[in-house]
């Protein structure tokens, strides 16, 4: 019987959850690496204990700002690379809680749903991976032997053409290329997508029965 981390649907799921945690905190990070500010507008003049006044003095602290940039595109690259996807699950796992905390201390309105939804997602990931992150709590790891489909080089290849095609995707963002963008980034998931089972039913259909 095969168990969950066999099962094509639990694995594409998993696979496509880093891409798309991954490259939200790719494309997130990039204006702090620049060390710009996340919102249009200083948000200096807003009262004390409102978010603006908040993203501000973190925007004017200048390097924790591009600091909390680096931590985010360096996580999310490395979900992105399905290889690494562990480390970066655990280094994803404090910055998005204290995303999620920060939209809860001030008034967001439907945002903390959101950042919910991703902390839980990177909570899954992480419980995923818990045969072998069991060592960091010093019990013994249990090694995954499964020929799983993350292992395929066209989904860490995938991972990189994402990476790429979001970096180009915020540095020429506008009203015009955002209907070029999207259905770019379909094109590239479907695609993977396709290619991937195809490359999986040859794999199973070449091995001895």
């Amino acid at each position: 019987m095969k168990t969950i981390k066999q099962k094509i649907l639990p694995q594409l799921f998993i696979i496509y959850t880093r891409y798309l945690i991954g490259g939200a905190f790719v494309f997130a990070s990039l204006v702090k690496v620049q060390g710009l500010r996340f919102t249009a507008e200083s948000g200096a003049d807003n009262p004390i204990a409102s978010a603006w006044h908040f993203f501000e003095t973190m925007y004017q602290s200048g390097l924790y700002w591009k600091f909390i940039g680096v931590s985010q595109l360096l996580a999310g690259f490395l979900l992105l690379t399905q290889k690494y996807s562990k480390l970066g699950a655990l280094m994803n796992l404090p910055v998005i809680a204290n995303i999620f905390v920060i939209t809860l201390s001030y008034y967001f309105a439907f945002t903390p749903v959101i950042t919910g939804l991703m902390l839980a997602a990177n909570l899954l990931l992480l419980v995923w991976e818990w045969n072998e992150l069991k060592l960091l709590f010093n019990l013994t790891p249990t090694l995954d032997t499964d020929d799983r489909l993350e292992k395929d080089i066209l989904w860490q290849l995938t991972g990189f053409l994402l990476f790429v095609c979001i970096v180009l995707c915020k540095f020429t963002l506008s009203e015009a290329t955002v209907l070029l963008w999207l259905p770019t980034f379909f094109l590239i998931g479907s695609a993977s997508l396709f290619l991937g089972l195809r490359r999986e039913r040859k794999r199973k259909q070449a091995l001895p029965h």
